[in-house]
């Protein structure tokens, strides 16, 4: 059976940060957009957490292809918390590290992250 809902977590790889810290920020963005998704598509929500909670983690190199998928997301109206860290180990306060997109039905997010590559 093909899931139809996912959440994404679009991680920047461009402030080398260290494999914990990038596992803390995709963890922020999972908790934080599972919270605004079930306020904000609570149907969606629903369906992704019965199907099992698919998530798939997304590299970004730089802040504006962040900011790109943010105003795509936008625009198909895709639940959407960014991550901004609070700078008390490896950047500065304020940098924005992480996005996640969803829950949503898979064909949607894929017309905003379906371009991104995997985080290997």
């Amino acid at each position: 059976m093909a899931l139809k809902y996912k959440m994404c977590i679009v991680l920047r790889l461009d402030l080398g940060m260290s494999t914990g810290k990038l596992i803390a920020q995709a963890s922020h963005a999972a908790v934080e957009a599972s919270e605004l998704g079930k306020k904000e598509n609570h149907k969606a929500w629903m369906r992704w957490r019965d199907e099992g909670g698919k998530k798939v983690a997304l590299e970004a190199e730089s802040l504006e292809e962040l900011e790109a998928l943010i105003a795509k997301a936008d625009e198909l109206d895709v639940v959407r918390a960014v991550i901004q860290d609070a700078g008390l180990t490896e950047v500065p306060p304020g940098t924005v590290t992480a996005l996640g997109l969803g829950p949503d039905r898979a064909d949607i997010i894929d017309k905003v992250t379906g371009s991104l590559p995997l985080i290997k």
